[in-house]
């Protein structure tokens, strides 16, 4: 079974991560969340750990197992990395190397090989933002696959590109992603 790691960050988008675990698992992929104290205060973990029938992961001090290191043991066990939405601070601190977090330190985690797929969520711009765009042309250098967001009236009011792209959108590219695999 494919395992597939969903990171969810502090986005007004986050509740749609609830929709895409349901659509990840119903494809049958094993999914297992991480979250950010942020994206906690748009969704909880328990939806995402009923959606999933896993663990929810957001405390990178919690360390449930004593002979493992959990951030390094998720990445180790990730097939995919998605994180869904990721906010234009998520994306620039991965961009410099930051682990700060759950999600951060476990993308850090990653061995380069893996695939990794990153799905932008925020003002648009935050988005168009030259320190944005340069932020995410480096993570597509460094292996990261970009769903790009829609454009939309979003959340703040303001029409355009930053929307979460949707749901299906995202696991079409997660199945184009596997399936490059070689």
């Amino acid at each position: 079974m494919t395992k597939i790691t969903l990171a969810v960050t502090g986005s007004i988008s986050a509740y749609k991560a609830a929709d895409l675990v349901s659509l990840l698992t119903k494809e049958g992929y094993q999914v297992t969340v991480l979250m950010t104290q942020a994206a906690m205060e748009f969704i909880t973990p328990l939806t995402l750990q009923v959606l999933s029938k896993n663990r929810v992961h957001y405390d990178i001090m919690a360390e449930p197992d004593p002979s493992k290191v959990n951030h390094i043991e998720i990445a180790k066990n990730s097939d995919l990395f998605l994180i869904a939405p990721a906010t234009a601070n998520t994306i620039a601190k991965l961009a410099n190397g930051l682990a700060d977090n759950m999600v951060t330190s476990t993308a850090l985690a990653l061995d380069r090989s893996q695939k990794k797929i990153i799905a932008p969520a925020m003002n648009t711009k935050m988005y168009e933002n030259y320190i944005t765009q340069a932020n995410l042309k480096f993570l597509q250098k460094l292996g990261y696959d970009l769903v790009a967001p829609r454009q939309a009236l979003l959340a703040c009011g303001d029409k355009g590109t930053g929307a979460l792209a949707e749901p299906q959108d995202i696991l079409r590219k997660v199945k184009e992603v596997l399936n490059n695999e070689a």
